[in-house]
């Protein structure tokens, strides 16, 4: 049991409060933003963009990759004789 009756650490803070502060958080926090490049640019902190940059050139990768097998697929399927 706490010493002080009026201190209750257990508590969850009121719903107004929390509304409050988790307004001030994401004001705090688009301020200290950047503005998007684009419309639907989710606003990144710029520590990620290393980590942003090299997932973007793996997903290219892999497309480049899946589209060259693709091609290479079709053009083996087009050689084939065509079935009676």
């Amino acid at each position: 049991m706490p010493s002080d009756p009026h201190e209750n650490h257990d508590a969850a803070l009121p719903q107004p409060v929390r509304e409050h502060l988790g307004q001030q958080l994401r004001s705090a926090y688009n301020a200290e933003t950047e503005k998007p490049d684009y419309l639907g640019d989710p606003g990144l902190p710029s520590e990620f963009t290393p980590q942003l940059r090299r997932l973007e050139g793996r997903l290219k990768a892999h497309d480049t990759g899946r589209e060259a097998v693709e091609d290479a697929l079709n053009d083996i399927l087009r050689e084939l004789p065509a079935k009676r």
